[in-house]
């Protein structure tokens, strides 16, 4: 079993939905992915935080033996985020950013993280992902997650990180608006040819494509009913993944699509409450019996 190293965002959120608001939630793309990593290997996270970051959020990373050693406590305010989702919570409205500490962040790798074999680069910014890269000997595995607003204001940074990644996440929109093309076939395609050899394309509720060599596989969402925050969905998919091949120490098309498969199961349970909630008390027997649905769910033979 190999260890995990993720950096990326550590963030205090605000959340409305139609019934709901919380505040001064834990989030950000690290905290997110680091959790669901945890249910199967252990995380090395890199971050940084203010003076008022909470100690029960440190102690759930604690919980979890996430170590936090690459997680820079620094006077100041903790990156915060506040937004708004609609009845149809595939739109989601931004309400404030402050970028606080997080506007200083250069990652920095502890000596013990810079051999890590398996390297998740959660959602910030190409430049600050190719960093990270820049410190560290040839990694086994490396997977970046990206987003439109890297895709808007640094495509160039984006591009020349993904010639040095092994698989790519983003969302079908994104695919589509790095890559000009409309069909997803297409832009996967499109997209393995600037670089990484496995590109999995996110599709919310309708599940997830994954790219390899001349292979390709479909997979559908877990289906739920009880969606009370989206917010991490996509964080936890990532992290799920990245743990899940970490475990096995093993990289082939076989696995990445084991892989995918318990990163969105992670993800279908954490969007069930707010935050990490539904992830403090989870257990790998829960895990296990979505898994096994998924199973069923897709066998047509």
């Amino acid at each position: 079993m190999s260890s995990v190293l993720v950096v990326g965002s550590v963030a205090l959120d605000s959340v409305k939905t139609t019934t709901e608001q919380h505040d001064n939630l834990l989030g950000g793309s690290a905290s997110y992915a680091s959790v669901a990593a945890s249910f199967w290997t252990p995380v090395n996270m890199v971050g940084i935080v203010g003076e008022d970051f909470p100690q029960p959020f440190l102690d759930l990373f604690a919980k979890k033996k996430i170590d936090t050693m690459g997680l820079q406590r620094v006077p100041g305010k903790t990156f915060a985020w506040s937004g708004e989702y609609e009845q149809d919570m595939n739109n989601r409205r931004t309400l404030s950013v402050e970028l606080n500490v997080f506007e200083y962040f250069q990652p920095i790798l502890p000596e013990a993280y810079r051999q890590s074999e398996f390297v998740l680069l959660a959602n910030i910014a190409p430049k600050l992902q190719s960093h990270v890269l820049d410190q560290m000997s040839r990694p086994k595995f490396v997977i970046a997650d990206t987003m439109d607003l890297w895709i808007n204001i640094a495509r160039e940074d984006l591009c020349e990180l993904l010639k040095r990644v092994d698989m790519l996440i983003l969302n079908d929109s994104e695919a589509k608006q790095l890559t000009g093309c409309t069909h997803l076939i297409s832009a996967g395609a499109a997209l393995q040819k600037m670089g990484p050899k496995y590109v999995a394309i996110k599709k919310g509720e309708h599940g997830c494509l994954l790219f390899g060599d001349k292979e390709f596989f479909a997979m559908p969402a877990y289906p739920i009913e009880n969606l009370k925050d989206p917010t991490g969905a996509g964080d936890c998919f990532a992290g799920g993944t990245i743990g899940f091949l970490a475990a096995g120490g093993e990289v082939s098309f076989k696995e990445l699509k084991r892989a995918i498969v318990c990163g969105s199961i992670v993800a279908s349970i954490n969007v069930e409450s707010f935050s990490l909630k539904r992830l403090e008390e989870l257990d790998q027997r829960e895990i296990n019996l979505r898994y096994k649905l998924m199973k069923e769910f897709t066998r047509f033979e």
